[in-house]
């Protein structure tokens, strides 16, 4: 079996349980709806692995149900290779072998015309006031060059500017609150250095970004997963999560999450602000996607007004302008700051000045940029839309900003059809890569950050590689399951 980095010590309540669930199937027998409904929570990731779940006496009180129906129906998941009971433990969700786990890094390419399509890019291109920003850059220089180049914490206009942002989103910033560094993958890696050690637990969103996924494993550390469903993070699950496996970190993207697109509503934000003071548990926000707001009102920093010393903000110049910038930063406290500093001696001494200098004089006319950014992602996101929703019959929502789409495919078979889809001359990342464990194998993440016409022709091709999977109907759905190394129910 494969667990989520081992043994975890976190319960799922039977009413919290039947909230994941939702309505059981009436077709059939009553043990085979509840059993496939547990099998799915668990391969989609709205089920963690490793979560022990309530005994079989208490989810029967809950749903309603006669004590051998869920008894049948936790055998039947043990059968699947989906369920392990032990004696004094309970029943832990698991998945079978032959589901691969995710957690990999994602590696970009290019599109052209005659090669594959490449809808794995999540990185819009340059804006056309790059070429000005430079320009500008390189006047600034001299004013530089006579000193020795390096600037530890980040040159310090861009960090006041950076500070101003900040605090022109509703949370009050000075400069010495922000770290800049080589872009927030760095930032992020920082963040773990300093506060995690092997065998420490880090609570991180399912799905999420991978290569958060695997610097989390890469500092030694367990990743412990809490869903992210249709209606985004499950709070309630994060903080009975936090409660019971006291972490030493919380990372989340509350903003157009990657991959799914779902935001962290105020009510919500606030939430997540109360769970990490209460448990006094380090909450780092990823809000590199945050100015891509395509539908509504850009959010506010999950920080708050009053950023409590357990709330950290990591930013990118990637997404907002162009990612060869390798422009990132923290914003958090000062004491903090300065550890991330030190620690950031030991891997380089500054980010680029000039950069630096660059992303300064972007961040100048930011509203110009996205004035021109934001409508063309519309036109790319309602292209790629469209096109799925005419030629495949999966279930994809509207995602308000980001750049990228979530695909329910109804079946487990993202892994084989990223496989095939190569084939056809389109380049995708199964689901699995964007979880912890080996779940998420009936999502697929879409990105539509290239031009319309080259969205449409890989989502043709898409659907071309689809139809090979002979998909279609129960046999269809059975033989996905068998494909991916489960049983069928």
């Amino acid at each position: 079996m494969i667990h989520a980095g081992g043994p975890i010590d976190r319960r799922i309540s039977g009413p919290g349980l039947a909230r994941v669930l939702g309505r059981l199937s009436t077709a059939g027998p009553g043990y085979t709806a509840l059993a496939e409904a547990i099998r799915r929570a668990v391969l989609d990731g709205a089920l963690p692995l490793g979560t022990r779940l309530p005994s079989e006496r208490e989810l029967a009180q809950t749903l309603g149900l006669s004590r051998t129906t869920t008894g049948a129906a936790y055998q039947r998941l043990r059968d699947l290779g989906l369920l392990t009971t032990r004696r004094g433990s309970g029943s832990v969700t698991t998945v079978p072998e032959g589901l691969t786990a995710g957690g990999v890094g994602l590696v970009m390419t290019a599109s052209s015309e005659d090669g594959p399509v490449d809808l794995t890019i999540a990185a819009p291109p340059a804006p056309p006031q790059l070429h000005g920003a430079v320009e500008r850059a390189l006047e600034a220089l001299p004013a530089h060059t006579t000193g020795h180049g390096y600037t530890h914490q980040g040159l310090p206009a861009l960090r006041t500017r950076i500070a101003e942002r900040y605090t022109a989103r509703g949370t009050p910033t000075t400069p010495d609150q922000i770290l800049v560094t080589n872009g927030a993958q760095q930032a992020i890696s920082l963040l773990l250095a300093v506060t995690v050690g092997p065998g420490d637990r880090v609570v991180i969103e399912q799905p999420s970004y991978p290569n958060a996924v695997g610097a989390v494993r890469g500092s030694g550390a367990r990743p412990v997963p809490v869903p992210v469903g249709p209606a985004g993070l499950d709070l309630d699950l994060l903080d009975a999560t936090v409660r019971q496996v006291a972490p030493r970190l919380v990372y989340l993207t509350p903003d157009h999450h990657n991959p799914t697109g779902t935001s962290l509503d105020d009510d919500g934000r606030g939430r997540v602000r109360e769970i990490a003071g209460r448990h006094r548990t380090l909450v780092v926000a990823d809000e590199t996607l945050t100015d891509l707001t395509i539908d509504g009102p850009r959010p506010a920093s999950i920080s708050g007004p009053s950023a409590g010393a357990n709330l950290v903000a990591v930013g990118s110049a990637s997404k907002t302008f162009w990612g060869g910038l390798r422009v990132g930063w923290v914003r958090g406290p000062r004491e903090l700051v300065t550890r991330l500093a030190t620690e950031r001696s030991r891997y380089d001494i500054s980010t680029a000045l000039l950069d630096q200098l660059v992303t300064c004089a972007l961040i100048d006319v930011e509203e110009e940029v996205l004035a021109a950014r934001l409508p063309l992602l519309r036109t790319q996101r309602d292209t790629l839309l469209t096109a799925v929703r005419t030629s495949l019959p999966w279930q994809v929502r509207t995602p308000p900003g980001g750049l990228s789409a979530w695909a329910d495919l109804g079946a487990p078979v993202s892994s084989a059809l990223a496989a095939v889809a190569l084939q056809h001359g389109v380049r995708i990342v199964p689901g699995p890569t964007f979880g912890v464990d080996g779940a998420l194998e009936s999502r697929l993440r879409l990105t539509f950050s290239q031009e319309p016409e080259v969205i449409e022709r890989g989502v043709a091709r898409l659907a071309e590689a689809w139809a090979t999977l002979g998909l279609a109907g129960d046999a269809g759905h059975e033989r996905a399951l068998t494909q991916t190394g489960a049983a069928v129910i």
